[in-house]
């Protein structure tokens, strides 16, 4: 039988989320005019009364665990108007898996290309075209504190676009975002006033098409690097930047 492995921060209003979240849950018994209006019968006419149990979310796209779309990093990707969520093909979403090992870098810090090798010669693999790679910093182990946001190492442009080049059309991370921590994007221009490096990783996406996953948890329950197929389908928003997920390794 297969072995599934939870990959998903939950939905749900915690100080992880700066973007803000609220879920309201409302049970049988408030529900039940609700259902009885519907179904124009009496509220007595219910089993016991009782309504169904419904919840109301309010949320970004960018809550909880999410995919990523093209138009979420720039208007435009290889020329043309980036793609929304809605537009992105199904077939980039369930693939073999690979998880890199960044457990060890500082926090803030930069992913180079040459990083992004050596975790490849770590696990002895070779990428192919349509991994799903998948950034292993332990920041999930942060999650539902503050510290979270600011937590985790990230991308650059150059390793970026050396991941799609190897044919990688979706990156995941268990950081808040594929980039470095904002504070460290920040701190980065006050020094050098270089703005290429500014939210570079996302910005890859205006060269080359690719979808990314933020907020991943529990890579570590993965028993290996490699040998498990990721299920990452987006929730279908019109015309959105981003889709939530349910993110599920599968062991064969």
């Amino acid at each position: 039988m297969p072995q599934y492995y939870d990959l998903n921060v939950p939905l749900e209003d915690s100080p992880s989320e700066p973007l803000g979240l609220t879920i309201t849950h409302h049970n049988h018994e408030e529900t039940a005019p609700q259902m009885a209006g519907f179904l124009q019968v009496d509220v007595s006419d219910l089993t016991e009364g009782q309504g169904w149990a419904t919840d109301h979310v309010e949320a970004n796209t960018h809550n909880g665990t999410h995919v990523d779309a093209p138009w979420h990093y720039f208007p435009t990707s290889m020329g043309q108007k980036a793609r929304t969520i809605d537009e992105m093909p199904l077939e980039w979403f369930f693939s073999d898996g690979v998880r890199l090992d960044f457990r060890h870098m500082e926090q803030g810090a930069r992913i180079e290309t040459s990083d992004v090798e050596a975790a490849l010669e770590a696990i002895n693999y070779t990428l192919k075209p349509f991994d799903i790679v998948m950034i292993w910093t332990d920041t999930d182990k942060l999650w539902g504190k503050q510290e979270y946001f600011s937590a985790g190492a990230g991308l650059t442009m150059d390793s970026t676009l050396w991941l799609l080049e190897q044919g990688i059309r979706v990156i995941g991370t268990d950081c808040w975002g594929l980039d470095r921590p904002l504070w460290a994007v920040a701190k980065q221009f006050q020094e050098d006033g270089d703005a290429t490096k500014i939210w570079e990783a996302h910005r890859a996406g205006i060269q080359q098409e690719y979808c990314q996953i933020e907020k991943l948890a529990n890579l570590d329950q993965l028993p290996a690097a490699t040998g498990f197929k990721i299920a990452c389908f987006p929730v279908k928003v019109a015309n959105a930047s981003a889709g939530w997920t349910r993110v599920v390794g599968i062991v064969d």
